[in-house]
């Protein structure tokens, strides 16, 4: 695709066939993605591509856990939960989704079959693990060349038929991502993606995130207009 294009179509997928993804395929968008910029050249990431019985593992350990009533378990410092215009857009977007998939505010059974689906990797045939090296903690630089990564390879992706949605959910246990990935101890993991063919037929898929207008998020110092 255009560009453009590229940037406007994509959007995150929450449902997936289950056909599963070639390895050719994964390598290719991997060899794409791993062109974003890092900080002085570093290429600070690890990609850990998990598919068949290992990512299964890891998905009914997390419901599991997380039915258990277990606290999320993440390796790197998260913000809490969000507050003023953050949290503003997080409830528009879950707002357009529920409508989607028909769930009502006080549903409660179908609302935390949707948290649980977040923590299946929303059932995909791929989940792609980013980690960094532990020696570059703290990692505020090291975070941003993933985020590059992160989004190259939902571009890659979605230029190739596959769609995908970062999933922070999926690693909420990240001691069990690690031992059923076999990550090594000295890599910190950050975040997960979660990836196949999307499932035209699942409502949430036709959801899309609303942009703040230029005017909002942009300003511009020193120009003659």
């Amino acid at each position: 695709m255009e560009f453009e294009t590229l940037v406007q179509t994509r959007r995150s997928v929450r449902g997936y066939k289950s056909d599963p993804v070639p390895r050719a395929t994964i390598e290719d968008i991997i060899a794409v993605a791993k062109g974003a910029p890092s900080s002085m050249n570093t290429q600070p990431w690890h990609i850990h591509v998990l598919t068949g019985a290992p990512l299964e593992r890891v998905r009914q350990r997390n419901t599991e856990t997380m039915l258990g009533g277990a606290k999320a378990n993440r390796e790197i410092h998260t913000h809490g939960e969000y507050d003023g215009v953050h949290r503003q857009r997080q409830v528009a977007i879950a707002i357009k989704l529920f409508g989607a998939m028909g769930i009502e505010r006080n549903d409660k059974i179908m609302r935390q079959d949707w948290v649980m689906r977040g923590f299946r990797q929303f059932d995909a045939p791929v989940s792609v693990v980013l980690t960094y090296d532990r020696a570059l903690d703290p990692g505020a630089v090291v975070h941003f060349d993933l985020g590059a990564l992160s989004y190259g390879i939902c571009l890659a992706a979605w230029d190739r038929g596959l769609g995908t949605v970062i999933n922070g959910q999926g690693i909420m246990r990240s001691e069990i991502v690690r031992e059923e990935a076999a990550i090594p101890d000295d890599e910190v993991i950050m975040t997960c993606i979660a990836m196949g063919y999307p499932n035209d037929e699942f409502p949430a898929n036709t959801v899309r995130a609303d942009r703040e207008s230029n005017d909002r998020i942009a300003r511009f110092v020193g120009f003659a207009d």
